[in-house]
């Protein structure tokens, strides 16, 4: 055992993170009776097919352009099926790399990708319509008058939400506003609630997300609160909270993470993790992305990689964590990726797979009792029962809590 790991271990032992504790809560928030009714003395099989959960990861804009060398797109959607049942657009939605020139818009690459996950029942998230950090508002969106710019976001709201009407499980909305906020400082305080109005204008049913950063690690914590209070004050109707998970350096603050979640858990809105990466961007891997992690190093990662998920996934308010690159040929920062260039799988990866589809997995087999009862906890998911050699499939979800399935008795 690394000296880091041993480390870990005594974090998360006192601050009553220990392992037990979290495989408590997770067992808890994340597992609910399935019950199956049939004749008595009959052989059940119960195989998990996928989770309720997301465990996701975001899309490169290769996968929707055709930018990726054919042998690499092959091998970047076996390996992200292999690993995640849900996405994000990295690149494609945001509004720079669709209309870096005003009126010459691109829905080309986002229609690829969406073509793609619906082929594989993905949901995916929109990420993002606006952007308001002034690095990445384009030119000519600064060269508007106030009322062109305020028409402009109206347009792009409306025309978006409508053209991918009940596509995008979920979007975020204005990103990262708490750093900056380009529209807010042009056209006044209400111009959220009014993006938020015309993208509900061009799909009544639209889910809008917040997204920040470095909330997770306590640091701007208080700022993202009293947004999100400023806001539901306003009466906006806030889908969700997004938080990213890579501001964090080759470790991370335990106590920070959990606290952070309860916080955001008191408006009773699902949380998102929703741009993972470990090593995070406070590290030296994302300072030099030419910097290779050594045998030791790569292990250690993997633990921290375990960690994190633990922590998020033992937390009833977290609804999924999506990673923001998983192969080291379109990942920001390359040493956080759970595939090498040429497609060589990293301890992390091995890692992570076995925490998903393993540890927290259900697959059994068994009989039915006196009474024709079969009953397990499961995780939340989709599920395949064979009894006696016949099957359905069933979705055992959290809301729910339980559930039961019944099997004809001869």
């Amino acid at each position: 055992m690394t000296r880091i790991t041993v480390f870990a271990l005594f974090l998360l032992f006192s601050l009553n993170l220990t392992a037990q504790s979290i495989d408590q809560s997770i067992d808890q928030h994340r597992k609910g009776q399935l019950i199956i009714e049939a004749s008595p003395g009959a052989e059940v099989s119960v195989k998990q097919l996928s989770h309720e959960f997301w465990f996701g990861a975001a899309i490169a804009n290769g996968l929707g352009s055709g930018n990726m060398s054919p042998d690499d797109l092959q091998e970047y959607k076996a390996h992200f099926l292999k690993n995640f049942n849900s996405a994000v657009t990295e690149n494609a939605l945001k509004w720079a790399n669709m209309e870096p020139e005003k009126g010459k818009v691109n829905h080309q690459t986002v229609e690829g990708i969406l073509q793609w996950t619906e082929e594989n029942n993905i949901p995916l998230r929109g990420h993002n319509l606006f952007w308001g950090i002034d690095k990445f508002v384009q030119p000519w969106v600064k060269e508007l008058s106030d009322a062109e710019l305020e028409s402009t976001i109206k347009e792009r709201a409306i025309s978006i939400a409508r053209r991918y009407r009940g596509r995008f499980v979920e979007y975020d909305l204005n990103n990262e506003m708490i750093h900056g906020n380009y529209y807010e400082d042009r056209l006044g305080p209400d111009i959220t609630a009014k993006m938020v109005q015309w993208v509900l204008q061009g799909d009544p049913d639209a889910k809008l997300y917040l997204n920040d950063y470095d909330i997770l690690t306590g640091n701007r914590l208080e700022d993202y609160l009293a947004q999100i209070r400023g806001l539901l004050s306003q009466d906006v109707p806030l889908a969700g909270i997004g938080v990213q998970g890579h501001l964090h350096g080759s470790t991370f603050d335990r106590q920070a993470l959990k606290a952070s979640l309860d916080s955001l858990a008191q408006f009773g809105l699902p949380i998102r993790i929703t741009e993972f990466n470990m090593p995070g961007q406070r590290s030296k891997f994302y300072t030099d992305t030419d910097l290779k992690m050594s045998p030791e190093e790569e292990q250690e990662n993997a633990a921290e990689l375990v960690d994190y998920y633990r922590i998020c996934f033992a937390h009833p308010a977290v609804e999924g964590i999506l990673m923001w690159g998983f192969w080291e040929g379109v990942n920001w920062i390359p040493a956080s990726s759970l595939y090498t260039r040429d497609w060589q799988a990293k301890p992390a990866a091995k890692a992570y797979q076995e925490l998903i589809f393993d540890t927290w997995w259900t697959e059994t087999t068994g009989s039915t009792d006196a009474e024709g009862k079969f009953s397990i906890p499961a995780f939340y998911g989709d599920y395949q029962v064979t009894v006696d050699g016949k099957s359905q499939e069933l979705s055992h979800r959290k809301a729910r809590g339980e559930t039961r399935i019944e099997f004809p008795r001869p």
